[in-house]
């Protein structure tokens, strides 16, 4: 089972950070990959729990030593990226990681480990409830909100990239599509 991966992905706002929460409270043997980020930490997040929060400089030269399996400058500034020290840390767990990341990281992430990855976009039930997810949030200015938006409407675009497709229109009936095609992928 250590082989396998489970990636997830969705524009900003879907509720693959909900899904992936919930999946990981009821499955013991499935660990958080915690990406790297140098954005600031949102006022709920918890550094080396939610992204190891690091500053671009360290980021840069992380980058550097080749310790990144993708990483990806994401709204302009703002860097993220997977560590393959974090995933080196799950196998040796005996865990499967699971990948909560953006959709340009998650293709990525998706060509580098081909078969060896269950990939699942969260998209949002239509473009309305994903704006009024954001808003809800009280996290972003309305300059982001509108970024996060824009980028969104091209994210979509790339659904068809993943394995699998979860509308998030009901969390609770979201969750069970969405546990069900890993339970299958992973043989349980």
């Amino acid at each position: 089972m250590q082989q396998k991966s489970i990636l997830v992905t969705a524009p900003s706002g879907a509720g693959k950070t909900t899904l992936v929460k919930r999946l990981l409270s009821e499955f013991d043997f499935l660990e958080f990959s915690v990406s790297a980020t140098t954005r600031e930490a949102r006022e709920n997040e918890v550094d080396g729990v939610d992204y190891h929060f690091i500053s671009e400089e360290v980021f840069r030269a992380k980058i550097e030593k080749n310790e990144f399996l993708e990483w990806e400058e994401v709204y302009g500034g703002s860097f993220y990226g997977t560590l393959k020290s974090e995933i080196d840390r799950i196998h040796a767990q005996n865990k499967v990681p699971v990948f909560d990341i953006d959709i340009m990281g998650a293709m990525s992430i998706k060509k580098k480990l081909c078969n060896h990855v269950l990939s699942i976009f969260i998209a949002p039930p239509n473009m309305e409830v994903l704006e009024e997810r954001l808003r809800n949030r009280h996290t972003e200015t309305e300059e982001k909100i509108k970024t996060r938006l824009d980028k969104a409407h091209s994210e979509l675009k790339f659904e068809n990239f993943f394995d699998k497709k979860v509308v998030n229109d009901d969390v609770d009936r979201a969750y069970l599509e969405f546990k069900h095609l890993i339970t299958n992928y992973l043989g349980l």
